[in-house]
């Protein structure tokens, strides 16, 4: 939708509609859209928070401008970040083939429940070669909640900047295991640091999570 004029959605019989940008995230890639139509099975969202590595899922998308296909596949890996796609990352990761053309379409669990939105793909020239990325639905639908809401996206700021343990930190924090984060950075009067942390501080979880 990005610079887009017009958008036009197209059904499975056919059917064309014109669409409404509601709003867009484009540091996560997401948008919302809203067509006036009657008779729509929605398709049901899932929780992408329970998806296990080794989980059977399906992609669905037009790629090569082949309507409706479906690939299957496991869940690779979830949580993946720093592949500079976008500036918020928390990808599915899925060998689901996904090509050029599947991005927006759903990956889909057994249960016929959307759990990601299917957004990128690492390989040479833009071919599939089992490495495929799916924005995961509880982020999508919180921002899509937004959008919706008030037609953009608002964001705590911690003021923090964390960094993997890599193995000589591990050895040079004197570490028995390499579990957590380090705070490389705490800005000044941030809400990190009216909480008391400082740089230096290992994070082992957040809000409960590991």
């Amino acid at each position: 939708v990005n610079q887009a004029d017009e958008v036009t959605v197209e059904l499975a019989n056919s059917r064309t509609i014109k669409a409404r940008i509601v709003g867009t995230d484009p540091e996560s890639d997401v948008a919302v859209i809203r067509i006036e139509a009657e008779d729509l099975t929605p398709v049901p969202l899932g929780d992408s928070e329970s998806l296990k590595v080794g989980e059977w899922v399906l992609a669905i998308g037009n790629p090569m401008g082949l309507n409706h296909t479906v690939t299957a596949g496991i869940v690779s890996a979830t949580g993946r970040s720093g592949l500079n796609i976008a500036t918020y990352e928390n990808f599915i990761q899925t060998d689901a083939a996904i090509n050029m053309g599947n991005s927006g379409g759903p990956l889909i669990n057994l249960n016929g429940q959307a759990v990601g939105i299917n957004t990128a793909i690492l390989g040479p020239g833009g071919g599939n070669i089992g490495i495929g990325f799916a924005i995961p639905m509880n982020m999508a639908r919180q921002i899509a909640d937004q959008l919706i809401q008030t037609g953009s996206v608002k964001r705590g700021y911690l003021g923090v900047v964390p960094q993997d343990l890599t193995e000589d930190l591990v050895a040079a924090f004197d570490l028995e295991e390499g579990k957590g984060v380090v705070l490389s950075q705490v800005t000044e009067g941030s809400a990190a640091a009216k909480a008391g942390l400082e740089a230096g501080d290992i994070v082992l979880e957040f809000n409960q999570t590991p």
